[in-house]
């Protein structure tokens, strides 16, 4: 067993996904599920039933008619929205707890990976004209391993934190006192989750500065979202840098004015999507 893989079981351990979140990534993968059988599972959780209602009646979507019921709750948001809502759900708990210090901030990180997320979904949008719900499901739990280390080896994680300048690599830290990093942590956890592979290659990768990296695939977007937001004061963790890689810088500066337009919108968008990210 990996590092990453005795990390992640200690974290079940201690916390697991929602048993309705559970059993709703089993019916997302399986191609016969009906809106019913989304319906039956959701309206077990009380909590779930108001998030879901609250998240598809808040202007991220605007809807001009208001929803009340699951299944068109469930229709429109699609299946893609509701895994990211579940997710996003599963993490706001696991994000919860834990005292922060001058090193390290649950609070910071999880504004940070909604950050990310959103500016994800914008740069595959607005940039590439892909459809963005995996962008944002990679944006959300990018960071998640960090998560987990906090929670299973915080005496070592804090060591990371404090150990960490400027100009060092966040996996190199890692590894060099708990035998893994964050980024394979994550992964770990994602394929646990059933996320779709895609997305779990993207956040193995998102640290890698990669010579041949195409801007239009996942992982190239998740590190030009993360590039711009960091220049946007949402860092994961304080002193850190963000670096590109040479296609996507060159990508980026050829793009500017866009790249531009998102840092001008992003503020509004974050705003609009806040009843996804915030308790």
């Amino acid at each position: 067993m990996s590092a990453a893989q005795e990390l992640v079981k200690r974290f079940n351990s201690l916390r697991t996904l929602p048993h309705v979140a559970i059993r709703l990534t089993k019916l997302m993968a399986d191609d016969n599920t009906t809106v019913k059988d989304f319906e039956d599972v959701i309206k077990t959780d009380p909590t779930l039933v108001l998030r879901l209602l609250k998240v598809v009646n808040s202007p991220y979507f605007g809807l001009r008619q208001r929803v009340d019921s699951i299944s068109r709750a469930v229709v429109f948001i699609g299946l893609k929205g509701l895994r990211r809502m579940v997710v996003t759900e599963a993490l706001r708990e696991v994000f919860s707890g834990g005292e922060d210090n001058q090193v390290f901030s649950r609070k910071n990180l999880w504004v940070h990976s909604a950050a990310v997320a959103i500016c994800s979904q914008m740069i595959s949008e607005r940039i590439f004209g892909i459809q963005g719900d995996n962008a944002y499901l990679c944006g959300i739990l990018h960071d998640v391993g960090l998560i987990v280390e906090d929670q299973v080896d915080h005496h070592h994680f804090v060591e990371v934190c404090k150990s960490l300048g400027a100009q060092d690599s966040l996996p190199d830290v890692e590894r060099s006192f708990m035998g893994t990093d964050h980024c394979s942590v994550g992964s770990v956890l994602a394929e646990d989750w059933k996320i779709p592979h895609e997305v779990r290659s993207a956040i193995r990768r998102h640290h890698r500065s990669m010579e041949d990296v195409e801007p239009s695939s996942l992982t190239g977007i998740i590190q030009m979202a993360e590039y711009l937001v960091s220049k946007m004061n949402y860092p994961a963790l304080s002193g850190i840098k963000s670096q590109l890689s040479a296609p996507l810088a060159a990508h980026m500066k050829e793009n500017l004015q866009e790249y531009k337009t998102i840092a001008r919108d992003f503020p509004e968008e974050m705003n609009k999507a806040k009843e996804i990210y915030e308790s």
